[in-house]
Order: structure tokens, then sequence, then C-alpha cells
């Protein structure tokens, strides 16, 4: 069996409210400032935090405060750091595009060597470091691996990334696929341990089993990066424009998503769901929690009418989310969502959490099933 043990956080800086938070982006022109309060009403975010300042500086990478969030869950562990036999790290966009997160992260901890993954994706990147550390130890390669997901999407958002380049509009506005996520999404980065045992002390999380589906072969993809669309809509990656110049003046370095694509993935990632109902991983009723990452209070709405339709909604008051305080992270939401379930002093012994990630790249969907337990599950470790 495999355990989530401990966990841990780190968030950039003070929480930025919807008003100051054009500071630390950047102001682009007042029609994408408008744009901006459209989607801060869609998405109902209202605080979240940023590892860029308003001057366009920054202490931080992703590896450092993943590295913090590690910190902080080693402070919360039973076991010796020198325990921990495999990391892996999930990101949608690494600081650096060689070497890989996971060695950086490994670098910035100063652990004894051991095995390592780097998943990048995109939200989803998250489900697919964590399944794989479950199945090191549940297969018993290892004693204690340690997940975490980082992300410092404001760096991509500041006003030299689109000025004077093709993506700016003849009013100064940008076009929605490239808007929607300046104001949607922020930095920050958390982690968990598996152990191949309960914690002696307090609250653990039994993980039950992990399910990840990728529909790539139905979708084209949907939130984008290193590339622009030609004319007939196919992508051109950055490296095969004429150079670096030419590759930035076309735009290819934004990030991008098309909004009305994601909402077209709705219906699969909600069959996913009933799949996982019909091979008896997942019943409804007795769901206690539901700890979901999503992107805005919108698709929230939309999922919840989509699911009411289909007759398989689990009840609102059991949904649990921490997007209107810490935002969209995203590889590092659902790592956000158990540290805060966990430290938050509701769950309580023989509960179950569903865990949602849903992601847009090019449509992925993950759940995973787990089981609140307290030390006495320690005799049934193994």
């Amino acid at each position: 069996m495999v355990y989530i043990t401990a966990s841990g956080q780190f968030l950039p800086g003070e929480p930025v409210d919807n008003e100051a938070m054009g500071d630390h982006i950047g102001r682009l022109s007042p029609q994408a400032e408008r744009m901006g309060r459209l989607v801060l009403r869609q998405n109902r975010i209202g605080t979240r935090h940023y590892a860029m300042k308003p001057d366009g500086t920054t202490d931080w990478t992703i590896a450092r405060m993943l590295g913090e969030a590690v910190r902080s869950t080693l402070d919360d562990a039973e076991i010796d750091a020198k325990q921990v036999g495999y990391l892996a790290t999930s990101t949608t966009q690494n600081d650096l595009m060689v070497p890989g997160l996971a060695s950086q992260v490994h670098g910035e901890l100063g652990l004894p060597p051991l095995e390592l993954a780097s998943m990048q994706s995109v939200c989803a990147s998250s489900m697919m470091a964590l399944k794989s550390a479950y199945l090191q130890v549940k297969s018993g390669e290892h004693r204690a691996a340690l997940v975490g997901g980082g992300e410092f999407a404001s760096r991509y958002f500041r006003p030299g990334f689109y000025e004077g380049t093709d993506s700016i509009l003849e009013d100064g506005a940008l076009p929605s696929d490239a808007g929607f996520l300046r104001w949607t999404l922020s930095d920050g980065a958390a982690a968990v341990l598996l152990e191949d045992r309960p914690a002696s002390r307090g609250l653990s999380l039994r993980i039950d089993w992990v399910s990840l589906r990728s529909f790539a072969d139905r979708f084209e993809p949907c939130m984008t990066a290193g590339s622009v669309r030609d004319g007939d809509g196919a992508l051109t990656p950055w490296s095969h424009h004429a150079g670096i110049r030419a590759a930035a003046q076309s735009g290819a370095f934004q990030l991008r998503q098309d909004v009305d694509a994601l909402y077209r993935m709705l219906p699969v990632w909600l069959g996913e769901f009933m799949r996982l109902v019909d091979e008896g991983l997942i019943e409804p009723d007795t769901v206690d929690w539901f700890a979901i990452h999503y992107s805005a209070h919108s698709l929230r709405e939309e999922m919840i009418r989509q699911a009411t339709k289909a007759g398989c909604m689990i009840p609102e008051e059991r949904w649990y989310s921490n997007l209107a305080t810490k935002g969209n992270v995203g590889a590092a939401s659902i790592f956000l969502i158990l540290d805060d379930l966990l430290k938050g002093g509701t769950l309580e012994e023989g509960q179950t959490v569903l865990c949602a990630v849903p992601e847009s790249g090019q449509c992925v969907m993950a759940y995973a099933g787990m089981t609140v337990v307290g030390p006495d599950d320690r005799r049934d470790a193994k």
C-alpha cells in the first residue's frame, strides 16, 4: 500500500488582489485591461501569488520554489530525507530547456543520489508524477518518494513578451487565446511525500488507485507555447522559423489557449468519470471530498450542469477547491489542494477523497481515489 504522509507548499510573496495584479504582470493597454476584467469575472479568482516583482525582476525559479515546498514537506515528515529514493516533478514550462526539472530540484535540495523523473505537460503532469511515484513505492522499488509540481507563469506575461510582435492588435489588445491566460495563471509550488506505511501520528491519505488517460487522438492542441498557427491552423514550432528573432516576432513564445476547444473537452472528461463509475472505482454517493482542480468558476458551473444532467453529480458541498484564494497554479494546484485538505482540520478517518485533474493541453483527464487513515492502519501496511 502507498500513503501520502506529509505535504508542503510554497507561494512567493504576499497575496496579490485583482487591483494589483496588473502591476505584477505589466500593463499593456486599456483594451488589454478591459479583457482582463472580463476574464476575472469568469474565473472568480480573488487573490494569487507571483514570483515576478512589479519591476519585472525576480528572486525565484521553479526549481527554487519547488525546493522550498519539498523542504516544507520534509519538515512535517517522520522519516529522514536520506530515506527518500525517488523524486518526481511536474511543470508546464521548465526554467531551462535542459536539464529536466527533477535534476534541478535534486541539486537544489542536495539530497544523496536517487532515482528521478521529470514530467512536463500541463496541469495533469502533476498526476503523471504522482502515479509514477505511487507505482515505484507500491512495487517495493523504493520505501519513500517525493512528488511535487511548480509553475512560474507570470514571467511569460510581461509586456516585453507581446510588444512589437505580430500578436498585438491594432487597438492595443491581445487575441483572446493569448490574453486569457495572462489573467488566469499564477505562480507557486507544492509537494507530497509518499511512503509504504502511514504516519505514526495524525492522518495520512492511502492512495487506492490513480487513473490517467490522454484523448489526443480526438483533439488538436488547445493550450500551447513555443509555436504559432499558420493560415491553415497547423502549428509551426518556434524552431522552424528563420531564427530566434523571427520566432519571437511571430509570437511563438507566448502562452495561448483556445477557450472554445477547452469547453468541447468537458463531455470527454465527464465520460472518463462515467467509465470509472462503471468499473467500480468511483462511487459518487460515497465520495466525501471531491478535490478538483479547474481553471475558472465558469468552467466549474458547466461541469456541474453536465454532471447533473448525466445523473452523476457529486453534491457541490463536497467539492474542495482553493482557486479563489490561490489561483490556478497549473501542475502545483492538486498538491496545493491536498496540502490544504491535510492541514485544514476537516478530514476524518475513514473518509474518501476523489482527486480530479483535467488538462486542456491536448485533452488529458486524471483521477485518483484516496482514503483517510490513521496510525492504526500501519498494521495493515504492505
